[in-house]
């Protein structure tokens, strides 16, 4: 039986370890600390952690200037609210490519009965436009854990790290290793491919499953580095397989689709077909009826795959 567990707990208690050895380290947090789960770390070092209250722009223009100092700083809040901060996400942290960490937590669609003012699916796209930032969705809690090792010990940039309200199935080994800018493949097939991140790689194995009963071998690939894109992985998927099908759990415009159906248009074209929020808000109600009712559960992404599929075969026969 699979194991679920929490990506934002994952990311309190890395925090906290990485906290313990290192007193560089600085937290800011937006008066959500017990959610984002950095409270652990401001218990443990109350005169490195700073609560800014309902202040987002503040908070931010203040992680760029201790950054300057040559602090490393965590900046957390709800994914909703970091992005009314455009202006000093851009000036204050990017333009001056400053060694801020912003892991924000409650994205997406599973943010659940909270509705569609807090269930942020712009936010890949908002965060991917801006020079220097770079983006990562973790698949899991192993993952989340690994990315927040790699953020400390190796890079000294922007980053945005998107994670979960909901628990989400580990998919990973407890020795995992977060490597940038590389994908990994969760399933090999050879039928077509779907590219998938965060919550949505669960979702993108289950439909295999489906898909395998359908005679249709599809291969999974999590895409946890958005920006930069493991561009060598989505070609040799192109190539290899014929044909993509990307799930997230976000905008199928400017968010994951967007960038692996550029990549495929410029060096290996073939037919991609994207799941994910079509052009709407999100809406309340469970996590789990949402990913139905927006058409993105494993259902739905095995339909789509089985369409693509179905449909490249004919013209393959045509020809």
């Amino acid at each position: 039986m699979t194991v679920s567990e929490s990506l934002r707990e994952a990311y309190g208690e890395e925090l906290l370890k990485i906290g313990k050895s290192d007193p560089n380290i600085l937290v800011f947090d937006a008066d959500l600390s017990t959610s984002t789960k950095t409270a652990l770390f401001g218990k443990a070092f109350p005169k490195r952690f700073f609560n800014m209250g309902i202040s987002e722009q503040s908070m931010v223009t203040a992680a760029a200037g201790a950054a300057l100092t040559g602090r490393q700083v965590f900046v957390s809040t709800f994914a909703v609210f970091l992005t009314r901060t455009y202006e000093q996400l851009r000036q204050s942290v990017c333009y001056n490519n400053v060694n801020v960490k912003f892991v924000v937590t409650h994205a997406g669609i599973t943010v659940g009965e909270d509705g569609a003012t807090h269930q942020i699916i712009e936010d890949i796209g908002i965060m991917s436009g801006l020079p220097n930032m770079s983006v990562i969705v973790p698949v899991d809690s192993v993952e989340t854990r690994s990315v927040i090792r790699y953020l400390h010990e190796e890079t000294t940039t922007p980053y945005y790290v998107r994670l979960t309200r909901e628990k989400f199935p580990v998919l990973n080994q407890p020795d995992y290793e977060y490597v940038p800018r590389r994908s990994t493949v969760m399933r090999e097939g050879s039928d077509l491919s779907i590219i998938a991140c965060g919550s949505m790689v669960s979702m993108a194995l289950k439909a295999a499953e489906i898909l395998k009963v359908r005679g249709i071998d599809a291969r999974v690939i999590n895409m946890s580095s958005i920006k930069p894109m493991d561009t060598d992985a989505v070609i040799r998927a192109a190539r290899e397989t014929g044909r993509i099908v990307t799930a997230e759990e976000h905008s199928i415009y400017n968010g994951l689709g967007s960038r692996v159906a550029e990549i495929v248009t410029e060096h290996y074209p073939v037919p991609v077909s994207r799941i994910g929020m079509r052009d709407t808000f999100g809406k309340s109600g469970s996590s789990w009826e949402l990913f139905d009712y927006f058409h993105m559960g494993p259902s739905d992404i095995a339909k789509s795959s089985e369409e693509i599929f179905r449909e490249e075969s004919r013209f393959e026969n045509i020809s």
